[in-house]
């Protein structure tokens, strides 16, 4: 990233040390117990290619040349801010620009980028003991991280997360790791089967960034605002703000917008690999049935009273509800078009969901296979 005066707008190496210093330790697991952990989740990740290929009948033939990457908790954030990196650098040269014209600019950038480092480590610490997989759709190829030649993401499979959790539920160990793996093998499919998906979901978010403001005066006018939502201290008159997340709050107008795009294309995403994780579980993982009765209780609750709150902050009950709302769309259509019915969806960025049909699949079915059909 090009730096005025040598600061940038994000200290990258010091979100990585503070995430690393502040992340809670893992299970406790002997070496040994390591070792087997890793070649077992290895193994279920390229089990798991075979079983989403012929249950979603997509992608079947094709090679893949995404890694798949068994990873502790140091190094789920190590990848996730290079992915960070990569996507977040046009706003961050634009708001750099901005900054390094005004008086001080460098100073600022040089304090500014230390700061949002710390946040960002925090954030990242706070994340990496609850992921137990993800498929990075816009990760850099890294000495260390290695990725996809053409363009492609990388798997990740976070270890320690795995065992705390399936330990966590008293779920049988084999069944829930293929269980995860099937989740991320399909999303890793999604992308690999549909070439221009990668490139729809980047210009949307790329819009979606170019709508921020990177006047400073104006992002610390909204974050002040968002604050005083979130804290219960509205000025006076002002109406409730719908029990919207910080990140919903900070938005413009023309993000909202671009957001219910997103979240339809989200949606899609996590619901179909939840239809396919379960659709393909009774025939190779025993315990289904029980994992995701657990696993719905444990999504459900959350950790602890802070846990809850820092996922209304952050957003991530509207993940959940992602999971949920896509799911129903998923088997909905299924149900009434056949799985080659459904995937139609991935035709081109004009077959996608709208939010509103995600809550109404038939308003999809109707739309699409009518158009097809005339």
């Amino acid at each position: 990233m090009t730096s005025i005066g040598g600061a940038e707008m994000v200290d990258w190496n010091l979100a990585v040390a503070t995430a690393t210093r502040l992340v809670r330790p893992g299970p406790d697991v002997s070496r040994e117990e390591a070792r087997e952990v890793v070649a077992e989740l290895r193994r279920h990740a390229k089990a798991s290619e075979e079983h989403v290929r012929g249950f979603t009948q997509m992608g079947t033939g094709e090679v893949h040349d995404t890694p798949i990457l068994v990873v502790d908790r140091p190094g789920w954030v190590r990848a996730n801010v290079a992915g960070f990196r990569e996507i977040l650098k046009p706003l961050l040269d634009k708001m750099q620009e901005r900054r390094g014209s005004s008086p001080g600019g460098a100073v600022l950038g040089a304090v500014g980028g230390k700061v949002t480092g710390v946040e960002l480590g925090m954030l990242l610490s706070f994340l990496a003991s609850r992921v137990l997989g993800q498929y990075e759709t816009f990760a850099p190829a890294t000495r260390e991280l290695p990725a996809g030649e053409s363009g492609g993401g990388r798997l990740l499979l976070v270890a320690p997360n795995i065992v705390h959790v399936e330990r966590e539920l008293d779920v049988q160990p084999h069944d829930f790791r293929l269980w995860v793996c099937l989740h991320e093998e399909t999303h890793r499919t999604q992308f690999s089967a549909v070439p221009w998906l990668r490139d729809h979901l980047e210009g949307e978010i790329q819009s979606f960034l170019g709508e921020t403001d990177v006047d400073p005066m104006t992002v610390l006018e909204r974050i002040r605002e968002a604050a005083q939502s979130l804290s219960g201290g509205r000025p006076e008159g002002e109406e409730e703000d719908g029990g919207r997340s910080f990140v919903e709050i900070v938005q413009t107008p023309a993000q909202r917008e671009i957001l219910g795009r997103l979240t339809a294309v989200m949606s899609l995403l996590e619901g179909h690999a939840d239809f396919v994780m379960d659709g393909v579980g009774p025939q190779v993982v025993p315990s289904v049935a029980e994992i995701r009765e657990k696993f719905q209780q444990r999504r459900a609750k959350g950790a602890s009273r802070l846990d809850m709150a820092l996922r209304k902050l952050l957003g991530l009950d509207a993940k959940l509800r992602q999971y949920r709302d896509g799911e129903r769309f998923v088997r909905a259509v299924v149900e009434q078009a056949g799985m080659d019915g459904f995937n139609r969806v991935w035709t081109s960025p004009n077959t996608l969901p709208t939010k509103a049909e995600i809550a109404k699949p038939a308003d999809w079915v109707a739309r699409v296979h009518r158009k097809s059909e005339s």
